[in-house]
């Protein structure tokens, strides 16, 4: 039987709301094996940005709360320091958000942030991440 590349497991998803929790999501849960498509589908509201959200450990930490069990091939998310899932962002799990112009940063050129999440994801130096940059552009 094969592993599953990514398990959710009993997630739940709460934010403060006038000093109480409320859960957004509630205990969902959901296996990913290799070569197996998963769509999230609802309503708007239902759920989706957020369950996307709390996988990729993106909501606002002092306001949010997640629990349950989130493993990223056997490697579980939510107990890693934030340092070691900044990590994992991008190089082994990556999120496309539903608005694109909010993805990018319209004051800095497309070569710099792409470079950035070189530097950042692929420990390239400033200039590899520069030379690499220009050479997905062409």
């Amino acid at each position: 039987m094969t592993s599953p590349i990514l398990s959710v497991s009993n997630l739940t998803t709460s934010f403060r709301v006038e000093g109480l929790w409320k859960p957004v999501v509630r205990n969902l849960s959901f296996d990913i094996k290799p070569q197996e498509t998963l769509a999230v589908v609802g309503e708007s509201g239902s759920g989706k940005s957020v369950t996307a959200l709390s996988i990729m450990r993106l909501t606002p930490p002092s306001s949010s709360k997640i629990e349950g069990s989130i493993k990223l091939n056997g490697k579980e998310l939510l107990t890693l320091p934030d340092a070691q899932m900044r990590q994992i962002r991008g190089n082994e799990i990556a999120m496309i958000f539903q608005e694109p112009m909010t993805s990018l940063n319209p004051v800095l050129t497309i070569g710099f942030q792409i470079a950035e999440a070189l530097i950042l994801h692929r420990n390239m130096s400033r200039s590899e991440a520069e030379a690499e940059t220009i050479r997905l552009l062409e």
